[in-house]
């Protein structure tokens, strides 16, 4: 992967500084060299115009040295370079040298091609998509085909497209063949400018709809170029396909395409300059995350490295795994083109990762820029995100706590239900029968022993069913009966209160319980396992127990319990 940072060793660095400054020199006086040739060698064409041209060519040179000296890693500066130098070298067909006609005419074409490959190689500077690759390959091909088969075949006494009627030799000719030079002209202009351009387009169109949101983003200066080779083939169709265009349209069209032309490499520069551009920032990153909570550290970061779909996951060693924020378990994808994968560490442990756009592995003094300015900040949302996995499973344990309780009532209330209070059912239903079995002429004493034993079992039945019915109530909500009775046992045991009141409604979806009582006060959740119990079973079903008891003013306890409408 290109690092996009320069090299390591101060001597290959200046070996590339010094070639930079000789090929901005050489660029600069093969500029003038070629404005002067297209006047002298094209009298209808205006100094303007031929001016425009060098100044295009000129873009993609000044683009190409800051983008290779800013990123000597990235192949795209010195690709950018060279297609200067290709587009300058093309106005020396126009030559009327033989040896430079026949030269610059063979290669001319290959500057257009250039920034295709260009456009096509940003911003990695390499182009590693096999449809677009297979694109490239075949328009170098095109582009060198064509021209040698025209030079094969073209005397001096034939015009070419493009050029005036001054004669012009070709040092290749083998056959002179008028009609053959107009097939092979139209056949270019078809293929290269009709065909080409449209696959050019398409692709361009293909690149930035299969990107992610933060590549779309970096792939904008495309459509620029896409414009370029839309209005290149308009432009060539006009002059090539109609004999009586009318002058303004193709003057208009010329000027179009020029200017886009010189517009892309800046706006690829620009383009290549946004991480480094957005490292500077990392400063102002520091400051945000200083007052920033977990939850809003996600949204810091992925505005640093301008990834909205970032994700950020910590390592929590208890759980040997990752969480998020809340501490809820997260699986981290594995780093691949649909993801990548950033790991963090801290003294050589695991930290942190990021799980961001592929894109930001071009740029990875971003990623590590914002992750050293971050590394504070999620070293405390790590503890947080521990914490709250840790009250995770307190709220788990809570939950099984209160379930095996009720559970345990259920089964006492079934013992006593299926046990003892039948067992004393049977008992007394068997004292009755013995009673009438005796008949008139009983010992009253005897009589009335039964009768009153009789009449305590049936006392003792009743007060298990209502202590069965008291161990796991089947009406009143558990939690809700838990509420009141504790209170109420409160206000007995503790308040030495003369009043106390019970009140429960249904508020915004959760139901509130609600005793008060005007006693000593100073209760407090601490102080005996009875509250801290309730605590635990109110909070394992998400609500919550409040107690107000300040000492001398009596206490009131509000328990809060989610519930449907």
């Amino acid at each position: 992967m290109d690092s996009g940072d320069g090299p390591c060793d101060d001597a290959p660095m200046s070996t590339t500084r010094v070639l930079q400054v000789l090929l901005a020199i050489a660029g600069a006086l093969l500029g003038v060299v070629a404005y002067r040739v297209q006047i002298h060698n094209l009298p209808l064409t205006t100094s303007l115009r031929s001016g425009a041209t060098v100044v295009a060519a000129w873009a993609f040179l000044v683009a190409g040295l800051v983008a290779w000296s800013r990123r000597p890693g990235n192949r795209l500066g010195p690709l950018m370079v060279a297609t200067c130098f290709a587009l300058l070298a093309r106005q020396f067909r126009y030559s009327h040298d033989a040896l430079a006609f026949t030269a610059f005419f063979l290669l001319g074409e290959l500057g257009y091609v250039l920034v295709a490959h260009v456009t096509l190689a940003y911003p990695f500077g390499r182009v590693t998509d096999r449809l677009e690759r297979a694109f490239i390959a075949v328009a170098y091909a095109v582009a060198l085909v064509f021209p040698f088969g025209i030079l094969l075949v073209h005397d001096d006494a034939e015009r070419l497209r493009y050029f005036d009627l001054s004669p012009r030799e070709s040092l290749l000719l083998v056959t002179p063949s008028h009609d053959t030079v107009s097939f092979l002209q139209d056949a270019y202009a078809f293929t290269a400018y009709g065909v080409l351009a449209a696959c050019f387009v398409a692709l361009i169109a293909r690149k930035l709809a299969r990107a992610t949101p933060r590549a779309r983003r970096i792939l904008a200066p495309l459509l620029i170029a896409a414009v370029v080779a839309a209005l290149r083939a308009v432009l060539d169709s006009i002059i090539s396909f109609s004999n009586a265009a009318p002058p303004h349209i193709t003057y208009d069209l010329f000027w179009w395409q020029v200017i886009a032309l010189a517009a892309l490499p800046l706006a690829l520069l620009a383009g290549l300059l946004r991480a480094r551009l957005a490292r500077a920032h990392v400063g102002e990153l520091v400051v945000h995350l200083e007052t920033a909570s977990p939850d809003e550290l996600r949204d810091e970061l992925a505005r640093a490295l301008d990834d909205p779909t970032l994700e950020v996951a910590f390592w929590l060693p208890e759980q040997d795994g990752f969480a998020n924020a809340e501490g809820h378990p997260v699986t981290v994808p594995e780093d691949g083109p649909a993801r990548a994968v950033t790991r963090i560490e801290q003294d050589g442990e695991p930290l942190a990762v990021l799980v961001h756009d592929p894109t930001l592995r071009e740029e990875p003094k971003l990623v590590e820029g914002v992750a050293a300015a971050a590394r504070l900040a999620l070293q405390n949302a790590r503890l947080h995100a521990e914490v709250s996995a840790q009250l995770e499973t307190v709220k788990e344990s809570r939950a099984r706590i209160v379930a095996a309780a009720d559970e345990e009532r259920r089964r006492i209330e079934r013992d006593i239900h299926d046990g003892a209070q039948q067992r004393l059912v049977a008992l007394a239903l068997e004292l009755r029968s013995a009673q009438r079995r005796l008949g008139d002429d009983v010992d009253p004493e005897l009589e009335a022993l039964l009768s009153t034993a009789a009449d305590e079992l049936q006392v003792a039945v009743d007060e298990l069913r209502e202590l069965a019915q008291g161990i796991h109530p089947g009406v009143i909500e558990g939690t809700a009966y838990f509420i009141a009775t504790e209170g109420l046992a409160n206000v007995v045991k503790h308040s030495g209160a003369s009043h106390a009141a019970i009140r429960a409604v249904h508020l915004d979806g959760r139901l509130v319980v609600e005793v008060e009582d005007d006693g000593v006060g100073g209760a407090a959740e601490r102080n005996g396992s009875g509250l801290r119990g309730l605590v635990d079973r109110v909070e394992a079903q998400g609500g919550r127990l409040l107690v107000e008891s300040r000492p001398g003013a009596g206490t009131t306890l509000v328990g809060e319990i989610p519930c449907g409408s």
